[in-house]
């Protein structure tokens, strides 16, 4: 990402509204806020996911003499414009929600704040990352959640929309909590760990089956999973795998990270039966992996049926989000700086679709942990500026249906601000961890739900509340708009 120059990676109205500012001489200072409106694949929460490519394309961006060039080509763009386009960089404040975190929808997962033709720029590629990263980590811990502990593995570069889709896709399944993934570039780039066993042409090329898994538990003694569909997987399969492993045994090979692979057919059977000749062979801790087009929903049914799969490859449903393509991301204009007073007066978007009518100001977000369980008691959108004591009496309450109210006593929670600063007067001031340091901390991120909220179908929401300051803010602004209407 680091090494291209994705600056025309942008909406064409993004620029030509950048040119409409810069010949009004509007550039005043502004806020947008990116967040998203419903939870992904039915799920109860979203993972933040992307955020260190946003820093990336942030402080690469810049508009090459080649770029320049292109845009005078189109014939919709002055001169004048095109000088100013010369020495761009961004010189703004960013706040986001660290990558890995456990969100909600209508929560801002990031802030802009700054001059508009700048904000206005970022607002497609800052989209394209966050929304595809960030629905593949939430796919991806549904699955990793399906799996009861067991080990993910992510398998699906060749059934990926893309290069870009299965390295950054690969990248946030692994925040979300897969054990290793089968793309080599991705392990290279992020440093995770990287997985695999071999393919049926591997078996079809040499004389029969024994002979091709005895060749590669020669060449690979410490990982030597065997594929044993390609035949007949119980009578042949298993059976070869076995004396492989009792040939490896007698030779005085401490086996360990060994076992068998089940691409097809009923893999509860399957398991089953492969496991009972496992542990009368001896071998009762081999591992017995599966694939074949899983999903949460399968991978759920397997273990209810008592499968013994311990170890699931999972490609083509986690890394394109099959059953739900889009993550569904926006990115609105809240407030514009007063230059006068130097406060920010809030903006917000109408819609006949209430769910759609933004939230107007200078935002942040508080989450309220109760204090015995540190699990998650709601999530508070209030103004930057807002705060609260924790010793003190919390009133929330919903702001689509008012009269639900929840007071929580003082003393029995802690508020953490999720946003955090990324960049301040455009210089980067946040660290980005290491991917493998992102999936701990998303893994402690998933502990804070209750088990409700986990339920991969009908999970129970987590509250969105706004304040009373915003909620009041927010109301006005929707009486002003109406009586305006009104006047017409």
């Amino acid at each position: 990402m680091s090494t291209r120059n994705l600056t025309l990676m942008t909406d064409l109205y993004e620029l030509t509204m950048m040119q409409g500012y810069f010949e009004t001489n509007s550039n005043e200072t502004v806020i947008f806020d990116a967040f998203y409106r419903k939870n992904p694949c039915g799920n109860g929460y979203a993972i933040a996911a992307g955020l260190d490519q946003v820093i990336e394309y942030i402080e690469n961006l810049h508009f090459s003499a080649e770029d320049i060039d292109y845009l005078r080509g189109l014939g919709i763009f002055h001169e004048p414009f095109l000088a100013y386009l010369k020495d761009f960089h961004f010189e703004g404040d960013i706040y986001a929600i660290p990558e890995g975190s456990v969100m909600f929808p209508h929560e801002p997962m990031v802030k802009v704040i700054a001059p508009i033709m700048q904000a206005q720029l970022v607002e497609t590629a800052l989209l394209t990352i966050l929304n595809h990263q960030s629905l593949i980590a939430t796919k991806s811990a549904r699955v990793v959640q399906a799996a009861r502990g067991d080990g993910i593995m992510e398998f699906g570069l060749r059934r990926a929309q893309g290069a870009d889709a299965g390295i950054y896709g690969a990248r946030a399944a692994m925040i979300a909590g897969c054990v290793g993934t089968s793309n080599v570039l991705a392990g290279q780039m992020f440093d995770v760990p990287v997985k695999g066993t071999h393919a049926h042409s591997w078996i079809m090329s040499f004389p029969d089956e024994y002979t091709a898994f005895k060749k590669y538990s020669e060449l690979y003694p410490d990982a030597c999973l065997l594929l044993v569909d390609t035949y007949d997987t119980l009578r042949s399969g298993v059976t070869n795998a076995i004396r492989v492993f009792q040939e490896m045994r007698a030779a005085g090979q401490d086996l360990k990270g060994y076992g068998i692979r089940l691409d097809s057919g009923d893999l509860a059977y399957m398991s089953k039966k492969a496991r009972k000749m496992l542990d009368e062979a001896g071998f009762e801790d081999a591992i017995i992996s599966a694939s074949s087009d899983l999903d949460e929903y399968l991978i759920d049914s397997l273990k209810t049926q008592g499968a013994a799969i311990t170890s699931w490859g999972v490609g083509t449903n986690m890394i394109t989000s099959k059953d739900c393509p889009a993550f569904g991301g926006v990115y609105k204009l809240a407030a514009v700086l007063d230059e006068t007073t130097g406060e920010f007066i809030p903006k917000i978007k109408l819609s006949e679709n209430t769910d759609k009518i933004t939230n107007p100001g200078n935002k942040k977000i508080l989450r309220i942990y109760d204090k015995e369980t540190g699990k998650i008691r709601a999530d508070l959108i209030c103004l930057a500026d807002e705060e609260y004591d924790p010793a003190e009496d919390l009133v929330i309450f919903d702001p689509i249906e008012t009269w639900k109210k929840t007071k929580i006593k003082g003393g029995t929670y802690v508020l953490r601000d999720l946003l955090v600063p990324v960049f301040r007067g455009g210089k980067c001031v946040y660290t980005s961890p290491k991917v493998m340091e992102i999936r701990d901390y998303c893994t402690r991120e998933k502990n804070t739900l209750w088990p409700e909220s986990l339920r991969l179908t009908n999970p129970h929401d987590v509250y969105v509340d706004l304040s009373d300051k915003l909620f009041a803010i927010k109301s006005e602004l929707l009486e002003q708009m109406g009586h305006a209407s009104l006047a017409k």
